[in-house]
């Protein structure tokens, strides 16, 4: 397991180098429009190549790379083109933001699906449509609308909640967890529109396996069949479904950040995108696939411990 798992961090390592270096190799071409944006249109050419000189810009794009890649790895990713604030803890401070509206949600998206999945596929009937019928308005109701719809309820109209900003969990326990609901709801009702459909069709897949009729056959009564049985071996592709809807949610919290004007890693890659703000875009995008490696890793172990069919020794 300590070889799989060090060979799984190899790969994301190598994942990472590949992505950083696509990223800046594509980023290298705009630095002279990024030096004309800093200066403003009226910098002339011996200026804006004395900026270029002076932040290194004018050297080969190979050797800005390795010399970018170099730092680093001792942990210093440079600091914003624009405020002069490093890299490394900006993206640190605007991730945990996102993910104090991720994690609540992701915990709530596999706790609701879950049970609505095992409710639809052991019950059937009306209970199945009903169940159905919720992951169909998830799908059709677009995450921007059904924001807007609770901030005018929750927020403009009876006032329970805030409609943007966002307050530290130090700062302020009760206040953290007001500016973070309406954001949490929405990334959740999404989830488990998504996620909800997959359990409920892994669930009847078992249910209708050989090994069920046997134990029915026994007398094993149906909860335990469900719970003990059938849902633990349906667990395995749902923690594959539950990994892929943790990175979806990163593309959602873009818009729900944006919307409820929350200071967190998706606003912040989408300013940096529109100001070309390469030392802050290379910092997301090594920190991105970090994340990714270290949630597929986790998934896996977990997927591991559910079924020992899956284990890699």
């Amino acid at each position: 397991m300590l070889v799989y798992i060090t060979r799984r961090l190899g790969a994301g390592l190598i994942l990472a180098l590949l992505v950083t270096f696509i990223t800046f190799m594509l980023l290298s071409t705009s630095f002279e429009d990024v030096a004309l944006t800093i200066l403003g249109p009226a910098a002339t050419p011996e200026v804006t190549a004395g900026l270029m000189a002076e932040k290194g810009w004018d050297r080969p794009a190979i050797v800005q790379y390795f010399d970018w890649l170099v730092h680093a790895l001792q942990g210093d990713f440079g600091v914003s083109v624009y405020t002069s604030l490093p890299v490394a803890p900006t993206v640190m401070q605007r991730l945990l933001v996102t993910l104090s509206i991720i994690v609540p949600a992701l915990i709530l998206t596999v706790i609701l699906s879950t049970f609505l999945g095992v409710w639809s596929a052991s019950r059937g009937g009306v209970v199945d449509k009903i169940s159905q019928g919720i992951s169909l308005v998830g799908y059709i109701v677009p995450g921007l609308l059904l924001a807007i719809g609770l901030v005018v309820i929750f927020a403009v109209q009876l006032k329970w909640l805030p409609a943007t900003g966002f307050t530290p969990l130090a700062q302020d326990p009760a206040a953290w967890a007001r500016s973070i609901t309406i954001p949490v709801i929405v990334l959740t009702i999404g989830g488990v529109a998504n996620m909800a459909a997959q359990v409920r069709g892994r669930m009847i897949d078992e249910l209708r396996q050989d090994y069920v009729r046997t134990l029915r056959t026994r007398g094993i009564s149906s909860s335990s069949i469900v719970i003990r049985h059938a849902l633990r071996n349906a667990g395995s592709p749902a923690l594959t479904v539950m990994s892929l809807e943790f990175i979806s949610m990163f593309g959602g919290a873009l818009i729900i950040e944006n919307v409820f004007a929350l200071p967190g890693y998706g606003s912040f890659a989408f300013n940096a995108s529109l100001q070309g703000d390469i030392p802050v875009i290379m910092g997301i995008a090594a920190f991105g696939v970090l994340l990714v490696t270290v949630v597929n890793l986790t998934t896996d172990l977990a997927n591991g411990w559910l079924n020992p069919k899956a284990r890699v020794h």
